[in-house]
């Protein structure tokens, strides 16, 4: 059965919820860093985002491909920037990346 990636981030965003009731200072700490990381600057938050998103496909990583992608296509990456920035971690993770790059795929075409 294909992975539905809309209710792996309802999933997750119910147990960040949680964590971030739990330990406000870990995630709040997250968020900070997490923004500041994306922000644009030499380069623009939908090229740190593909770059986020390969990172997420390397470490076979359903809640960061989600989130990636989706965030992606509020960001108006096409299919074909998707399919590039996945390859580069497939080239640099080898086949367990390259099972994990069409999980991508997945995810563009379950958000699109």
């Amino acid at each position: 059965m294909d992975k539905s990636y809309p209710k792996i981030l309802n999933r997750v965003n119910e147990h960040v919820k949680v964590l971030s009731k739990d330990i406000p200072d870990t995630m709040s700490g997250f968020s900070a860093m997490g923004k500041g990381a994306i922000e644009s600057g030499a380069l623009d938050k939908k090229t740190k985002k593909l770059i986020a998103l390969a990172l997420g496909v390397s470490a076979r990583c359903d809640g960061c491909i989600g989130i990636h992608t989706r965030d992606l296509i509020e960001l108006g990456a096409s299919k074909k920037e998707i399919e590039e920035a996945v390859g580069v971690a497939v080239y640099m993770g080898g086949g367990p990346a390259l099972m994990y790059a069409a999980e991508a795929l997945l995810a563009y075409e379950q958000f699109s």
